[in-house]
């Protein structure tokens, strides 16, 4: 799966931008606040509905319109398709996929999978458990079917529970509920458990390429005491969940854990170390959906250069390249990413004031 083609119109500084991609390595280079964050920003919009930078999506319509529009021509095993988005600054928004209209976004994830690497990807390591879980769930969702309903089930349940602790009801009114929460929870819990240790399989070896010298331990945890089923759980717990008026454990607060020894990462490794951590994890990721389901993820990395020596920067693009994947990558100085490489970029692109212009012959001493 790529992108051959990506139209943008109004989104942030980038006034119109048409481009063609390459299934390859696509370079971005220009100065900070140039807009090639923004190109990487509205790639992943396309696929997400969202952004990645700002919770506010009325933020990435450009201040002068009161639309943002995204088109892209996909090439996918089964053929060609055409993606289209429009977000309206009231928040209306509408998608298009070779011209019908998509009822949910979920649908954009599962046709363009995206893996995004840039600053705030330190979120997966510094913030709570929900990014962590975030970081799960995408995969869960790509690679077994049945993880979204049992995931969005889980999440009503829950919802109405909350409604009735806080109204202090009985446990005979909340049991009701909580014989389709126990059940769904246990397959949500199941489903991101075998998903980890798939994952731990791949993730082990490119540890090991990025950090020879750290033995990071990577573990599941469920959201609630391993020792115990989740319908104990939840009936031990009824008073501290009246008392706080929200269920205390559950799937909704699951959590992947990153050791070295017993600290966390967070404590035991340098920024630069965190950083190719989460390339590690984000590519294990990518490769992982490939071997499962055949489909290949879009990699959007932004400021690759920053934090990272010569020697990391040519193993991390080679890891990425390695994956077959679309690599979009952005760089204030080109050199950076072309000095490298083993050969030129297969498109470049220059970025200056939202203004995105293709390099014919990408630079290289």
């Amino acid at each position: 799966m790529s992108l051959a083609q990506l139209q943008i119109t109004s989104f942030r500084n980038i006034d119109s931008a048409q481009l063609q991609l390459s299934g390859g390595l696509n370079l971005i280079y220009g100065l900070n606040g140039s807009g090639k964050t923004s190109l990487l920003e509205a790639i992943y919009f396309l696929g997400m509905g969202r952004s990645f930078r700002s919770h506010l999506s009325q933020r990435v319509i450009k201040s002068d319109s009161d639309q943002l529009t995204l088109f892209a021509q996909l090439n996918l095993d089964k053929g060609q398709a055409k993606l289209g988005l429009r977000r309206h600054r009231n928040g209306d928004i509408e998608v298009r996929l070779d011209g019908n209209k998509l009822q949910r976004l979920s649908t954009l994830a599962e046709t363009l999978p995206i893996q995004v690497i840039t600053p705030e990807s330190f979120a997966l390591l510094f913030e709570g458990p929900k990014a962590r879980r975030q970081f799960i769930d995408w995969g869960a969702f790509h690679t077994d079917p049945q993880f979204y309903l049992a995931w969005s089930n889980v999440r009503r349940i829950l919802k109405q529970r909350n409604q009735l602790l806080k109204r202090e009801s009985s446990y005979q009114e909340i049991e009701y509920w909580d014989r389709d929460l126990i059940r769904y929870t246990e397959q949500v819990t199941e489903i991101r458990n075998q998903y980890v240790h798939s994952l731990n399989e791949l993730l082990t070896g490119i540890i090991e390429k990025f950090l020879p010298q750290v033995e990071v331990k990577v573990s599941f945890t469920r959201g609630w005491d391993s020792k115990t089923t989740y319908s104990e759980q939840l009936q031990s717990q009824y008073a501290r969940d009246i008392a706080s008026g929200h269920t205390g454990s559950g799937a909704h607060k699951a959590d992947l854990r990153l050791r070295v020894g017993s600290m966390p990462v967070q404590d035991a490794l340098s920024r630069g170390q965190l950083k190719l951590l989460v390339c590690a994890l984000r590519i294990a990721q990518g490769k992982l959906l490939k071997q499962q389901i055949n489909k290949h993820s879009v990699y959007l990395v932004d400021d690759l250069p920053s934090e990272l020596d010569a020697g990391h920067r040519q193993l991390l693009l080679k890891q990425l390249a390695d994956t077959g994947a679309q690599l979009f990558v952005t760089a204030i100085d080109p050199a950076a990413i072309v000095d490298s490489l083993h050969c030129p970029p297969d498109r470049m692109f220059h970025v200056e004031q939202g203004n995105v212009t293709v390099i014919e012959q990408p630079l290289r001493e």
